[in-house]
């Protein structure tokens, strides 16, 4: 029998590798492939070549399921960094959210994260970076809302003035 060869093997290592990491199903199989070999006597260092990882990571994988089973293996919660703001402090920038900004005694009529930062450093104590802020408006379901311009609100002979593409058929005067 002839001897298979996938074409443009490099690409469709990236490719496969990447749909490896896609999927949390995917990865545990992976990890599953790569502590078969171990039970069966290869080294961690042999398998790691063959699986292009690092032999601390199978390592890592074999220790995890000896520690705790195939439930080792499966992509664990990863907690990352505690929040600054405590759920209470959160429900309460909610509730101003939904306030005008006025009622705080702010010149703007409209919530952005450079006052939200500003409000829950005054309000909360914490400090948040603008970014941050803008995530909040995402995390509690708020839409950033722009002020329409002054020009909108104007009468049409001012609009048709302030636009800068010429009405049809006419020729505009430099």
């Amino acid at each position: 029998m002839r001897r298979l060869e996938i074409i443009d093997r490099e690409i469709m290592e990236i490719a496969l590798r990447n749909e490896i990491l896609r999927s949390e199903e995917a990865r545990y199989d992976h990890r599953l492939h790569g502590v078969l070999p171990v039970s069966q006597g290869m080294s961690c260092y042999e398998v790691a070549g063959k699986f292009g990882h690092d032999a601390t990571t199978i390592q890592r994988w074999v220790r995890s399921f000896e520690t705790r089973g195939f439930s080792g293996l499966q992509n664990q919660e990863r907690p990352g960094r505690p929040q600054r703001l405590t759920p209470e402090g959160l429900e309460t920038v909610s509730r101003d959210l939904r306030k005008s900004p006025r009622e705080f005694g702010y010149a703007q009529n409209l919530w952005d994260g450079k006052l939200l930062s500003h409000h829950i450093a005054q309000t909360q104590k914490v400090r948040l970076k603008v970014r941050q802020c803008q995530r909040l408006f995402h995390q509690l379901e708020f839409r950033l809302r722009k002020p329409r311009p002054v020009i909108a609100r104007a009468s049409l002979e001012e609009q048709r003035a302030f636009k800068k593409t010429p009405q049809a058929g006419k020729k505009r005067r430099d």
